[in-house]
């Protein structure tokens, strides 16, 4: 991480059937920085300095991703399972959860499963499963425009794609980082039937179960689905704030890292006042 890189473990640990490689560095109070798809937990870089400094910090790569192994066909899993392992595996009580775009599903996830392991809630660029409207068809039009062109012209293209394409609202800066990360992944679930599994009811059925302290984080440029489940999320989870940051797209963590650390690390200050 910037400048950091030896503060950091970085290790693979074996749990719930697989092999997640994870970075750790920091002391204090832990939180996770889960990440979104096609990234890996390099999409976490500017968060390192400002957090390590105050937190314990944990990010890692989801199954499937990045250098953790991918799933086995047929073999059933859940990315929440495989958090508390690897929160047990290292030691981690409760931790502030931070997650972006499907990473922020995944935190939502988790709130709904073991609540009792969560200090807060951070979706940023949020997404929770179960949700419907006209902007969701939009999304999968688009995921689905991502499969052709990997299928027919390869993983280069199909990142270019992603990082270039206006629906996802990214700067050239941050389009550039996306396309490093983006070409060091497999493309596993493009071309495999991935077997995980999601809380039932589905996350948003449930939504106000949540009773953590929840910073929502969108921006006036995130994806249109994500706004709309931004302002869902807000009415539906008790005591919920949400911010929206000017001129961030969906990466927002990367394409305005200064305002989303201190938005971020505002709100955790005022948790630990209170």
């Amino acid at each position: 991480m910037k400048g950091d890189e030896k503060t950091w473990k970085y290790d693979y640990a074996e749990v719930n059937g697989t092999k997640l490689y994870y970075g750790l560095a920091g002391s204090g109070d832990a939180i996770v920085f889960i990440h979104g798809g096609y990234c890996d937990l390099r999409q976490w870089d500017d968060q390192g300095v400002p957090f390590t400094k105050h937190y314990k910090v944990l990010r890692y790569d989801l199954r499937g991703y990045g250098k953790s192994a991918v799933p086995i066909p047929n073999q059933r899993y859940t990315h929440h399972d495989d958090l508390k392992f690897l929160f047990e595996y290292l030691g981690i009580s409760k931790a502030h959860l931070c997650g972006a775009s499907f990473g922020s599903a995944v935190a939502v996830d988790f709130a709904l499963s073991y609540p009792e392991m969560c200090l807060s809630l951070i979706p940023v660029g949020p997404y929770a499963f179960g949700y419907r409207s006209p902007s969701t068809e939009k999304l999968s039009s688009i995921l689905g425009r991502i499969d052709s062109v990997f299928v027919k012209q390869g993983k280069t293209a199909a990142i270019n794609y992603i990082c270039e394409n206006p629906f996802f609202q990214m700067e050239p800066h941050t389009a550039k980082r996306c396309k490093e990360i983006g070409y060091d992944y497999s493309f596993w679930h493009h071309q495999n039937e991935d077997p995980a599994d999601y809380v039932f009811p589905r996350a948003m059925k449930q939504i106000d179960k949540i009773n953590l302290p929840t910073l929502i984080i969108t921006a006036n440029n995130d994806i249109e689905v994500c706004q709309e489940i931004a302002d869902v999320m807000a009415q539906k989870i008790p005591g919920s704030q949400k911010i929206i940051i000017a001129d961030g797209g969906h990466d927002i963590n990367m394409n305005q890292p200064a305002e989303f650390n201190k938005t971020v690390l505002d709100f955790l200050n005022t948790m630990n006042k209170n």
